[in-house]
């Protein structure tokens, strides 16, 4: 019986959508099937039929263990509740299933079969040997690793033909888990792993029917249309909300924080980078060096004949720790430096000595014009400059309101109208992903690392080479004609 709902009590009936879903499933191997679409779809309902099936139904194998999990025990309890309540209501599977509310767990005696509920407490998914599993809401896991999920899928070796069910709305950037999994999904380079992804199109009117249909295969069967309306209407007015229902309503890949540049902007600037431009003509450059075991980030930027702007950031990392940090920050910054998108420093910190060699080969090599610093451990690096006799047109440029306001501005215009090319670089793309402004009460803005949810050295660089480039640094005079000058304040 169904649940809970508008239908509760009723005999399930699987849409026309779950039955394609199964055919998916079980009319072919299936090692991974993916199930990506907006909330409020009973996607978790249907894990439960699954898990039910695999429990005491046709497709449970004696003695097999079974799990769901989840990053919170509340959301562990979810597909646990709708199991057990489906058990109690049914005069036949409460006969064999017996339900442990305490333990969350579910038991076919005479199968010897066991389903368990796990949150992330990936210490208890060790020792374990899975023949099917569902990953609820994976899409909250950020960065692309979890403890939990990698134990499940290794420990599920020990099975001939282990099952893994994927429930979820999108995670917020390309480098978190799900992410990844649905890109890997896309490419078919496994066919046993199967993707059912419902997102509305970007180029939509987020706030029109069309968009949510897309995104809600369930939006005329399960769903309360005038509420996710409301919810619409309320997105539209309010634009710190946009995000979030882009998130849980749309199923887009967006972060719910409100960044900086939304991801549909920055993809928009994704096109191929014209390296000639910086090879020949007029560069500008920022630099943020951050900590000693963080990120140290360099932009450069330079118009080509057409007026764009393209960019090439560079990124480096102390080589000793390099996983440890990728676990930490839950960013592949591993698979990054193999494929040479970070430069390695020798040693367990940034070593300022590679940085400063770098930068002088880069300037030699190409027309800079201006370096504009953050003054974070600038001494540092300057005494290294020093020692190899390295000249730089290096300027301070302040981190507040003052410098970074106008910066941005032209940093967020040029990006809204296209004429910025940065090439898809997977580390500046999750400096942007992660970046967010901050306002004074006067309406001007910075980039606040302490409000960011993870690094944005990339565009704090960016927007420092674009203050550069553009002659909006507030330190900077702005030449008028041939015989004025005019500063900025």
């Amino acid at each position: 019986m169904i649940p809970e709902g508008k239908f509760v009590g009723q005999p399930v009936k699987l849409t026309k959508e779950q039955r394609e879903w199964m055919v998916d499933i079980y009319d072919s191997a299936t090692r991974m099937f993916i199930l990506s679409m907006a909330r409020k779809n009973a996607k978790t309902t249907f894990s439960a039929f699954l898990l039910l099936l695999h429990l005491c139904g046709p497709e449970a194998r004696p003695n097999s263990q079974l799990f769901s999990a989840a990053q919170s025990r509340e959301q562990a309890s979810i597909l646990f509740a709708l199991a057990a309540k489906m058990v109690r209501m049914s005069p036949d599977l409460s006969q064999y299933v017996v339900v442990r509310d305490t333990a969350k767990q579910l038991a076919c005696g005479e199968l010897g079969t066991l389903y368990r509920a796990l949150s992330a407490d990936a210490s208890t998914a060790y020792g374990l040997s899975p023949a099917f599993v569902v990953h609820d809401e994976l899409g909250q896991v950020k960065g692309p690793r979890s403890e939990l999920y990698e134990a499940l899928e290794t420990a599920a070796g020990a099975q001939q033909e282990p099952l893994s069910i994927v429930i979820s709305t999108q995670a917020p950037t390309d480098a978190d888990l799900l992410s990844v999994l649905i890109e890997d999904a896309k490419r078919h380079e496994d066919i046993r792993v199967k993707l059912r992804l419902y997102t509305a199109d970007e180029k939509l009117d987020p706030f029109s029917e069309k968009a949510i249909k897309q995104a809600n295969p369930h939006y005329n069967v399960f769903m309360n249309k005038e509420e996710v309306r409301r919810q619409a209407e309320s997105a539209r007015r309010m634009p710190s909300s946009e995000n979030s229902y882009r998130n849980l309503i749309l199923n887009q890949r967006v972060n719910m924080s409100n960044p900086f540049v939304s991801r549909g902007v920055w993809d928009g600037c994704a096109g191929e980078v014209d390296h000639d431009a910086l090879a020949f003509g007029e560069v500008y450059m920022g630099l943020d060096l951050s900590s000693r075991n963080d990120l140290t980030a360099i932009v450069a930027v330079a118009k080509d004949a057409d007026g764009e702007w393209q960019t090439e950031p560079y990124f480096f990392a102390p080589s000793i720790g390099l996983s440890e940090r990728s676990h930490r920050d839950r960013v592949p910054y591993d698979i990054w430096a193999r494929d040479g998108y970070l430069i390695l420093t020798p040693g367990a910190s940034v070593d300022y000595e590679t940085v400063a060699k770098w930068l002088a080969e880069y300037c030699a090599s190409r027309n800079v014009l201006r370096i504009n610093f953050d003054r974070w451990r600038i001494d540092v690096l300057k005494a290294e400059l020093s020692r190899i006799d390295a000249d730089l047109p290096l300027e301070p440029f302040g981190q507040g309101f003052k410098d970074m306001t106008p910066a941005l501005d032209t940093l967020e215009s040029e990006l809204i109208n296209g004429n910025l090319r940065h090439g898809a670089h997977p580390v500046l793309t999750m400096c942007a992903s992660n970046a967010v402004a901050t306002r004074d009460p006067a309406g001007n803005r910075k980039l606040d690392k302490s409000k960011a949810t993870g690094r944005i050295d990339g565009m704090v660089a960016l927007a420092m080479a674009m203050g550069a480039g553009s002659g909006t640094d507030a330190e900077r005079p702005v030449t008028i004609g041939s015989d004025y000058q005019m500063m900025t304040v």
